[in-house]
């Protein structure tokens, strides 16, 4: 029975009396009909009025042999062939779902009413037609074979065509005449231009913002999207599935779907044979797959669990997610659990569905899965605890496995059609240990999510590829009692940052780390308790506490420091002279370009408490630290022999330390940038930059790098050392293609920040009309306010240009902001919005060379006219200065505009040479 009377078909109104429900309230029966959906359809369904849910009756269903199980998640219905699995939610309006076949076969009572599948709503919902109804225009599509291949740099789509025409040509002896597509640089360039020239085939393009121009491509992008949406939200799988979504939604339609024309699928159009489709599975269902790589003892466990996720295009396998290896898998020994629920997947904060959470690399059609990579030779043992699994349990990300896609065979080629795909994913997650099981002499090796934390883990698993992995090859690997008691160590973290020293005292974790502080004031031999001399006049100290995170946002530290209330100082008393060793920004990413262009991988170090390790001149006394305060000797103070952190001189300590020592061992400093050092050894360079005490280095020699980290553990105590992937919160991703710099993490904490969450998007950051102008009739908003957004956006500008010019203009009017100016601001963060992950990409493999453009504007600021200049400067094919900067003096030409715009590009570009 139902409450819903737009469900029902062949409705026949009646007078079938009451039904009595638990709380005595009855309901009247008005009418019965029928309910159908896609393969499945109900008779004599009662329209009950007032009833809110959908009722079926298990007695009835038993009657006619069907079979109920009720689990936690709902009620799974089984048809005495069982030959579909249907879904009953209990709680929602939704009567049925069908599962099997790619969410194809949907029992949909209606497609945008209330009675629509939860599941479907979340993936498909859109906006409704006017209740007029005034009329409706139906477009029909003729839908044939769809391939689907996600790659991650445009500049490969006019490779992918080429290569799509010529497979069509070869293989089905149908030449493309028209390719018909929008105006965007990937599609509209010389080097597909030159292929239709040569092929004669006719070049197509949209108006602009007129995708209804190609509505054939748009309505099977949708479709596609709606489905692997549909799945993903049914499966419970985290939405770095979605590529192997898409090609599974692909791969089903094409066989299923019925071209009204023809009356025949794509895939049988194409073949001339009907598809299978007997083996399809549920996408996301739990399954088992048989462990055939590894050398078994006899009683071990002989099959990995996973995650089903779709078809093979190269070989008839099909494809799972190995919860064990992270790898996703082609085999034929799979058993699948399609009654089982998937909504048990680990799950995991939304930073790591962003870019960084992705090693990707285009894929390379091999009919061998990359879980054959090269591996260590050590196991790692199994985890028998199901919460210590799902704790380790992450998401995809791709890469090849070149050595087996190079050597395929063409007799290994399939007679189906192989539609292209993100082959061979796998995963690399490291799994953490505590900084308690680890030598000193190996923290050299450790693992870092970013430049400024404190994470002491060894990332050393049997899955790492060798190549990948930084150091001594034969150390042995997590054991399960190291990993069981990292996770007993992060489960009892403090998550409250106390502002105060009193409150630290009451949480143990907070007193270990200031203990942790403490202890390394005794190993560097910091400072001295004695009385205080007659004439002297010690400087405070207090305790700032921090939580330390990785890149996905997770406490993984509880950091004290103890400062010292620099601002009490005299100069010429406490100190004399102040030097922070600070890199520009633009340096950094001429680093990471240079670097890129050498094929030079980037590793980042962080020195434990480096301030500690700087020896002052001055004679300075500090007050004992609170809470901390020696029994025998209450009043009396600490002499500083080292520097503290706070203390104006303790940067130009610190970095007269590290340079010293650089230089003895044969680094040559930069003429321009004092913050660069050189080694150069049989025309091998080794690369350091520094920034304070955060360290990026690399070098065109493996070893060498090995060397820098051995030297400076000698020296220094290393917290950390890894992977170049944060620096000053810039977000570096290196791939074998080239490096992506975005600040992805940050664009979202700055919406958060500024109440943004919710904002509408805008496809720019900038108007053009009206322009913005000093609004002295204006109302006036919050300075601080206002100036807290520019420069927030200020430094976003490290990685998206975009926003420069919109940032600059916004900026100045701090002085006096008005709401008009407040406006133009909250746009910029609107447009941010809807592109988060936009950032800077370095391509590699490109000549060494130093370009710049630059241009300007005539009168563009209509209170003083005076003119605006823009310049950028690439080097090796990559982005590394840009500027937007309004003119000092009112120019009397274009000409003359355009020449102090040259020289102001002049000066940027020629500190770099």
């Amino acid at each position: 029975m139902t409450g819903c009377r737009s469900i029902l078909n062949d409705f026949i109104p009646n007078n079938g009396g009451s039904v009595s429900f638990g709380n005595n309230a009855k309901g009247w029966i008005v009418g019965s009909g029928s309910v159908s959906g896609g393969n499945l359809k109900f008779k004599d369904v009662s329209l009950v009025e007032n009833l809110k849910f959908n009722l079926l009756s298990v007695s009835q269903l038993a009657d006619k042999n069907f079979n109920s199980f009720f689990t936690k998640d709902g009620c799974k219905i089984l048809s005495p062939e069982i030959n579909s699995k249907i879904k009953v939610l209990i709680d929602q309006h939704t009567l049925l779902t069908a599962k099997r076949r790619g969410n194809v076969y949907v029992v949909d009572m209606t497609t945008d009413s209330q009675t629509s599948s939860p599941t479907c709503l979340i993936a498909k919902h859109h906006l409704l037609k006017p209740l007029s109804g005034i009329g409706d225009s139906v477009t029909l599509i003729t839908k044939l074979f769809t391939s689907f291949q996600p790659f991650l740099y445009k500049d490969e789509t006019s490779d992918k065509i080429i290569a799509l025409v010529t497979h069509l040509e070869r293989q089905f002896s149908l030449p493309v005449k028209i390719i018909r597509s929008d105006n965007g640089t990937e599609f509209k360039n010389q080097v597909l231009y030159k292929f239709c020239i040569s092929k004669g085939i006719l070049r197509q393009y949209s108006a602009p913002r007129t995708p209804a121009q190609n509505g054939v491509v748009e309505r099977k992008n949708r479709t596609l999207i709606e489905a692997a949406k549909t799945m993903l939200a049914d499966s419970g799988l985290p939405l770095s599935f979605w590529a192997e979504a898409v090609n599974t939604a692909c791969y089903v339609l094409n066989r299923v779907h019925i071209v009204k024309r023809h009356n025949k699928t794509a895939y049988e159009i194409l073949y001339k044979i009907k598809p299978l489709i007997s083996f399809f599975k549920v996408f996301g269902c739990p399954c088992f797959i048989l462990n055939t790589k590894d050398s078994l003892s006899k009683f071990a466990a002989k099959v990995d669990s996973g995650y089903f996720v779709g078809y093979s295009q190269t070989s008839k396998a099909y494809r799972a997610f190995n919860l064990r290896t992270k790898i996703i898998e082609e085999s034929i020994d799979v058993k699948f659990n399609e009654l089982a629920s998937t909504s048990s997947f680990p799950s995991a904060p939304d930073d790591l569905f962003d870019l960084e959470s992705f090693s990707f690399i285009p894929s390379i059609l091999s009919s061998s899965p990359s879980s054959e990579s090269c591996q260590t030779s050590e196991d790692l043992s199994s985890i028998e605890d199901d919460s210590v699994s799902k704790f380790f349990t992450s998401f995809p990300s791709y890469q090849i496995n070149s050595q087996e896609a190079n050597s395929q065979n063409q007799d290994d080629i399939p007679s189906t059609p192989p539609s292209p795909v993100l082959d061979n994913a796998s995963i690399d997650v490291p799994d953490h240990i505590p900084n308690s099981l680890t030598p000193i002499e190996n923290l050299s090796y450790s693992y870092a999510a970013s430049s400024n934390n404190c994470l002491d883990i060894i990332p050393f698993n049997k899955n790492h590829p060798l190549e990948q992995i930084l150091g001594d090859l034969s150390k042995g690997v997590q054991t399960r009692s190291q990993i069981s008691n990292f996770c007993l160590h992060a489960a009892f973290l403090s998550q409250i940052e106390p502002s105060k020293y009193q409150e630290a005292l009451k949480d143990n974790n907070w007193v270990e780390a200031m203990q942790d502080e403490l202890l390394q004031f005794k190993r560097q031999n910091v400072w001295t308790l004695c009385p205080l001399p007659d004439g002297k006049y010690p400087i405070g100290t207090r305790w700032v506490f921090r939580n330390k995170t990785d890149d996905r946002g997770i406490i993984i530290k509880n950091k004290a420091r103890l400062v010292v209330q620099g601002y009490c100082q005299e100069e010429g008393i406490d100190y004399d002279e102040t030097f922070a060793p600070v890199a520009r920004l633009e340096a950094i990413r001429l680093f990471l370009a240079f670097a890129i262009s050498h094929n030079i991988k980037v590793y980042q170090m962080d020195i434990k408490s480096a301030f500690l390790y700087g020896t002052i001149k001055e004679e300075v006394y500090v007050c004992q630290p609170p809470g901390f305060d020696d029994v025998h000797h209450p009043d009396w103070v600490y002499k500083l022999d080292k520097a503290l952190y706070g203390l104006k001189q303790a940067p130009r300590a610190w970095y007269d330390t590290l340079s010293q020592f650089l230089l003895s061992n044969n680094f040559s400093r930069g003429t321009i940038d004092k913050t660069l050092f050189i080694k150069n050894v049989d025309k091998e360079l080794l690369l350091v930059q520094i920034y304070v005490d955060d360290i990026i280095f690399g070098s065109t020699k493996q070893s060498m790098c090995e060397q820098f980290s051995k030297l400076m553990s000698s020296k220094f105590e290393m917290s950390a050392l890894s992977e170049l992937k944060t620096f000053l919160g810039l977000q570096v991703k290196q791939t074998p293609h080239g490096t992506f710099i975005h600040q992805s993490k940050y664009v979202k904490d700055l919406l958060n920040k500024f109440d943004m969450n919710d904002c509408k998007i805008i496809s720019t950051p900038m108007a053009t009309s009206p322009s913005i102008c000093s609004d002295d009739n204006g109302e006036p908003v919050d300075q601080t306010l206002y100036r807290c957004m520019i420069g927030s956006l200020m430094y976003l500008t490290a990685s998206r240009p975009d926003i420069m010019y919109a940032t600059c203009v916004c900026a100045r009017y701090q002085s006096a902001p008005k709401q008009s100016h407040l406006s133009f601001v909250k746009r910029i963060l609107r447009y941010l919005k809807g592109t988060p992950v936009l950032g800077i990409w370095y391509p590699a493999n490109q000549i060494c060379k130093l370009v710049g453009f630059t241009d300007s504007d005539y009168a563009g600021c209509s209170l003083t006219r005076k003119s605006t200049s823009g310049g950028c400067q690439f080097f090796a094919g990559c982005l590394v200065s840009w500027q937007s900067k309004k003119q000092t003096s009112v120019s009397n030409s274009t000409a003359e505009a355009e020449y102090i715009a040259a020289a102001h590009c002049t000066t940027a570009k020629l500190p770099k040479t």
